[in-house]
């Protein structure tokens, strides 16, 4: 009872009759004297202006309790006081406060039963109070008498216990920091072993365990030591991540990879190894070059070291060239297959943890980090194939460009070409990289080269036709170019002269395999892959065998002496098919007239030197196979190599100015444009020594060549060689033959030019190949002009009378002499046939030079007479027919050359006035004077002088646009 009046004390509490006791006459409302309250009640009750009164009142007054009333109405007052006023005040004062009072005393009224009731509450809780305090007395009691009964030695006890318990946890904590402190011997033999995952979930479990016990002040040391330990497998790391660069080890790399992915750093892992791949491209190509510059310059001076890359490839000598570039794609290629074993090692890996379920206690977050993960390494190592194919581009570059090779071998370029060729395909299929870098720098290099490759080439070809004796060179009869190392190229599948570019299609083939997955080096490859083979096309002393060479120079009379696969096999000349029936002898004993090839085989005719412009042409078309881009310059020096030949064969055999003006058509238009074309676009006209600067000479003479002049050794005067037949058809028709390789080669050549330049190849071949036969007519005209001596005809046929009476039966003298001019010719070609074969085509040539010459002559004679009658014409006409009687006995050509030229004369002889002027207008093909000539023998006769006149002005109106 005493705590809860204490407790009321505190908190300000009183009881009713101290509550009311301690009300001051001032500061609390007392309790109304019954006269008050009369008055009270006797004043009328009005609760609204009771309220206005109470409202009235002044807010100070419910401001706080030390509020001093008394001293605030004092100060009220005014300086000079009216008692009215002041009793009124009061009076207002009094109400208020009568107000009040009524309004506290309702107050308390209507509250009294609930104070009542709070009172009994209190009342209660304090009887609970005491009753609470004499129940923890007894417990006090109780808990002494039990403290009384245990004894300390049982308490101590179970003290000891629980001390027991901690020492044994610290016993457990001491040899685990112990195990702890042992651990870097045994991360150190794994490291030996290489055993990176190992070590590093070892280092890491000891890093759990030491944080475990971070309390302890020695595991601070541990744990830095950790650390350090931790930092140095890292570098260890990285360092056995760069050795995957050059040499891809499967098991190497996925324990590397491992170890990265227990770290948590795989994207820092492809990070290093694209920064160790860029490394070990710049230390493997500078390491090679280097050793060979350091080999070349035989001392030991190490100044090379400290150059550059580009500056060292420059030290790079013409003999050592090669071999560097050789091992330089070699070691470039290791690097290019551990990327893309790399590469093979994500896919597969991605594959397999793609195919393998989640891990039970796998959370999605950590899914979709692995996800990213493999996504970013995706991503960054097919980027990265273009950069590591950037980077071996510009190292080959620097290397390509750091020497001259305008001065290297034909072949050592070609094998130049091939190596950078195959490097090429292998960026093809490493990135599908058109690798313009190489192309642009190996083009460079093959235009400087070419230039200067090919302007030797003409001067070597000038040298060799000015040196040539036009012997034929033997050959297999079934030669083809395509038995020249130079075209071998053409008939492999899939060379290393073939362009990346052309091989695009079969790369990606199902039949071929591809660079990275065959196996071995392709660099070792081509090295050992070049053909050794050696051609066989030339034949034992010009003939296919000993049986045919006994044969050679038997007679043709019978037909034993043609060789036994000559009847069952005769090859025509001109359209090469094989009869199917056998030939008759009669058809062999026609052909032994007048094709001069049966006593040699079919083998084509050329001489060494055209064997060396063809072996050129294929040297040329495999550069231009490997190098696209200067497909047309190539082409371009081609056709001039044939323009070069076709030229020099024309100015030895076939420019002769007494024969241009024949009037028979020698040179085509096409072959005069043809041959003035070449003489202005190819061939130095000037002395070599003229119009030479200080700086050499201009660069249009540098690209043109020396007009080539004729070997002394060849003698083209002499009658017994039939004026050098020999050598005209050894030379002639081996440009016929070239042109014939050039035609097979269209093809080829069309599909490597570009297509812009299509048009320049398609104009050579029809203004220019198509010409070389064309050259047979001058050429052999020349000869045909001198085999027979027309001028003695003409002697002959002057001192012939022809204005006969009679009609005679036997012809002129000068008949037979012209015959036997023939059979000597006939003869003489015989001769030549037993050095050379004489195809068909250019016996027909020959004949048809001769007797179309020959038919001229006639006419000329037949034009010189000066009287003749119609018994003459007669004689004449029987001249002619004996002439072409005994003319068809020794040639098969037919139809005879120009035998209606010689008839039409001689019969224009018996035409009338009209008709012959008529004549004189259609036939434009004789001479103004054999013309003039038939007005004039023909008047008398049945032309009289009017006549002749009106003719012979006829004539001179035709001749007149003529001059």
């Amino acid at each position: 009872m005493q705590k809860i009046k204490s407790l009321m004390a505190r908190q300000g509490l009183k009881s009713p009759q101290e509550s009311m006791a301690d009300m001051s006459p001032v500061e609390n409302f007392r309790i109304p004297s019954k006269e008050e309250l009369r008055e009270m009640r006797e004043q009328p009750i009005d609760p609204q202006a009771e309220q206005e009164i109470i409202d009235s009142i002044e807010e100070v007054y419910f401001s706080s309790d030390s509020f001093d009333m008394v001293q605030h109405e004092l100060e009220k007052l005014p300086p000079d006081l009216n008692l009215q006023e002041i009793e009124e005040y009061r009076d207002k004062l009094k109400r208020q406060q009568s107000a009040v009072s009524k309004k506290v005393a309702d107050l308390i009224l209507e509250k009294q039963p609930s104070y009542v009731k709070e009172l009994e509450r209190v009342t209660s809780l304090q009887t609970n109070l005491q009753l609470a305090a004499v129940i923890c007395t007894n417990a006090r009691r109780q808990l002494s008498f039990s403290k009384e009964g245990f004894t300390e030695a049982s308490l101590g006890l179970l003290a000891n216990q629980r001390r027991r318990q901690l020492l044994t946890g610290l016993l457990k904590s001491l040899r685990t920091i112990k195990t702890l402190q042992r651990t870097d011997v045994r991360l150190s033999e794994m490291l030996e072993e290489e055993d990176y995952p190992g070590a590093i979930q070892l280092c890491l479990e000891c890093q759990k365990a030491a944080s475990t016990f971070k309390h302890y002040s020695c595991i601070s040391e541990l744990n830095s030591k950790l650390q350090d330990t931790l930092e140095q497998i890292e570098e260890q790391l990285d360092v056995a991540l760069s050795k995957t660069c050059k040499h891809f080890d499967v098991s190497h790399y996925t324990k590397v990879q491992l170890a990265y992915t227990l770290l948590g750093k795989t994207q820092t892992a492809m990070d290093q190894l694209h920064m160790h791949f860029t490394q070990a491209i710049h230390n493997t190509v500078f390491q090679v070059v280097l050793g060979y510059v350091e080999l070349c310059a035989g001392n030991a001076d190490t100044k090379f070291q400290k150059m550059q890359y580009k500056d060292l490839c420059t030290h790079i000598t013409t003999d050592s060239y090669i071999p560097c570039l050789t091992d330089l794609c070699k070691a470039l290629w290791e690097v290019m297959l551990s990327y893309h074993r790399t590469m093979q090692w994500h896919e597969e890996h991605d594959k397999e943890e793609a195919a393998s379920p989640d891990p039970e206690g796998s959370s999605e977050d950590g899914s979709d980090e692995a996800v990213v993960g493999r996504t970013y390494v995706k991503k960054k190592l097919e980027h990265g194939l273009s950069r590591i194919w950037q980077d071996v581009q510009l190292k080959v570059k620097a290397y390509l460009l750091g020497t001259d090779m305008s001065n290297f071998k034909y072949d050592d370029f070609i094998v130049v070409l091939d190596v950078i060729s195959r490097l090429m395909q292998v960026g093809e299929e490493f990135c599908g990289s058109r690798s313009e870098v190489l192309q642009e720098s190996i083009k460079r290099q093959s235009v400087n080269y070419f230039k200067n490759y090919h302007r030797t080439r003409l001067e070597e070809l000038r040298m060799f036709l000015e040196n040539e004796t036009w012997e034929l060179c033997p050959v297999k009869s079934n030669f083809s170019i395509a038995q020249l190392h130079e075209f071998k190229f053409m008939g492999q599948c899939r060379s290393p002269s073939v362009s990346p570019s052309r091989q695009a299609s079969s790369i990606t083939s199902p039949t071929e395999v591809s660079l990275f997955l065959q196996g071995g080096n392709p660099f070792e490859m081509q090295i050992d892959n070049k053909d050794e083979e050696t051609e066989d096309v030339l034949a034992s002393n010009g003939y296919e065998s000993d049986e045919l060479e006994k044969n050679v120079y038997q007679d043709y009379d019978s037909d034993s002496d043609v060789p036994e696969e000559l009847k069952q096999d005769y090859v025509d000349e001109q359209t090469g098919d094989v009869p199917v029936k056998s030939v008759s002898r009669e058809t062999l004993r026609s052909r032994k007239r007048s094709d001069y090839n049966l006593n040699k085989t079919n083998a084509p005719i050329l001489t060494n030197t055209t064997l060396n412009v063809i072996r050129l042409v294929g040297k040329y078309m495999q550069m231009m196979s490997i190098l696209q881009p200067i497909a047309f310059d190539v082409i371009h020096c081609v056709s001039q190599l044939f323009d070069y030949y076709l030229y020099a064969v024309y100015t030895f055999f076939g420019r002769n100015d007494m024969y241009e003006s024949s009037g028979l058509g020698l040179i085509s238009s096409r072959l005069r444009t043809t041959l003035n074309r070449i003489q202005e676009s190819l061939i130095d006209m000037e002395p070599s020594g003229e119009s030479m600067g200080p700086h050499g000479p201009p660069e249009e003479r540098r690209e043109k060549v020396p007009s080539p002049h004729l070997s002394q050794m060849v003698v083209l005067t002499s009658s017994g060689t039939l004026y050098g037949l020999a050598q005209r058809v050894v030379a002639t028709e081996s440009l016929v033959f070239l042109a014939e390789q050039f035609d097979f080669l269209q093809s080829h050549l069309d599909a490597m030019m570009p297509s812009a330049k299509k048009p320049f190849l398609q104009q050579f071949y029809s203004q220019t190949v198509s010409t070389a036969s064309e050259l047979r007519k001058p050429i052999y005209w020349i000869v045909a002009a001198r085999a027979i001596d027309y001028e003695q005809m003409l002697l002959l046929m002057a001192g012939v009378k022809w204005d006969i009476k009679e009609i005679m039966s036997q012809h002129n003298v000068y008949v037979d002499v012209l015959l036997k001019e023939f059979e000597q010719f006939n003869k003489r070609l015989s001769e030549v046939s037993r050095q050379v074969r004489i195809p068909l085509s250019v016996s027909n040539v020959l004949w048809e030079h001769c007797i179309r010459l020959a038919n001229r002559t006639l006419v000329e004679g037949y034009a010189n007479v000066k009287k003749c009658s119609n018994e003459g014409r007669a004689l004449m006409q029987l001249d002619f027919q004996q002439f072409l009687t005994k003319l068809e006995r020794l040639t098969d050509l037919r139809p005879i050359p120009d035998k209606e030229f010689v008839e039409t004369y001689i019969k224009a002889y018996y035409l009338t006035e009209n008709d012959m002027e008529q004549f004189i207008k259609n036939h434009r093909e004789y001479s103004m004077k054999q013309l003039a000539n038939l007005v004039n023998v023909c008047l008398g006769s049945h032309i009289n002088k009017k006549a002749r006149q009106k003719l012979l002005a006829a004539i001179d109106d035709i001749d007149r646009p003529r001059r």
